[in-house]
């Protein structure tokens, strides 16, 4: 199971966390986000993260041109659109050689019909929490709900993923395929900086799981 840590944008955290190796480093670079990347994030504290920790910037219903800027200037390897994007944005940056994550905010309502569109021109995507803003706000959904998915696409798990709740998501991975967890609000000790005594205990509970199918 991959780490996705989002919410990333102080120096210091950055390279505290990249010593743990996360699987993906998010940026939230939407400018209504308590997490938003701004001035704060130093381009070449994220140029030097090690190529094996993909990097990816978060946006909210941003034109192409703003979001190539950001992925040429912090050397992105990932775009995540977590607004109401259409699925001609994701084939334009697919085009231009961005790896592509569609978010979509999950409830008892949601429509897997509507991902078929987003297939060809997505790399994976992420399923949050349906709430007032963009993001899962720090609140899990019925996980079972996923269970509606065809599992085309990998995907990403956020929303209100914790360390009280990590042995349900390892529980829910023998019966849905899920690549990977997205990780932000509920392993901070403030907005955009992360608790790194938390992940690395997640970390230690994810591998001990996989360890333990490994051996079996």
């Amino acid at each position: 199971m991959k780490l996705k840590v989002c919410g990333m944008r102080e120096s210091a955290n950055i390279q505290e966390l990249v010593a743990l190796k996360p699987d993906f480093i998010g940026f939230i670079f939407y400018d209504k986000s308590p997490r938003f990347a701004g001035d704060i994030l130093d381009p070449e504290v994220v140029r030097q993260i090690p190529s094996q920790i993909k990097k990816v910037g978060v946006f909210v219903n941003s034109n192409p041109d703003f979001i190539m800027g950001m992925v040429k200037q912090f050397d992105l390897q990932y775009a995540q659109l977590h607004g109401n994007e259409l699925p001609d944005l994701c084939r334009i940056l697919r085009h231009k050689g961005v790896n592509v994550i569609k978010a979509f905010s999950i409830d008892s309502t949601f429509n897997f019909a509507t991902l078929n569109n987003y297939k060809p021109f997505c790399d994976l995507f992420l399923f949050d929490t349906k709430g007032a803003d963009p993001g899962g706000n720090g609140v899990a959904f019925d996980w079972t709900i996923l269970k509606k998915y065809d599992q085309d696409k990998p995907f990403l798990l956020s929303g209100g993923i914790s360390l009280d709740n990590i042995q349900d998501v390892i529980e829910l991975s023998s019966t849905l395929q899920i690549y990977g967890i997205d990780i932000n609000s509920r392993f901070e000790s403030a907005p955009g900086l992360k608790d790194l005594d938390q992940i690395q205990r997640l970390i230690g509970s994810i591998r001990i799981e996989e360890e333990e199918e490994i051996a079996l």
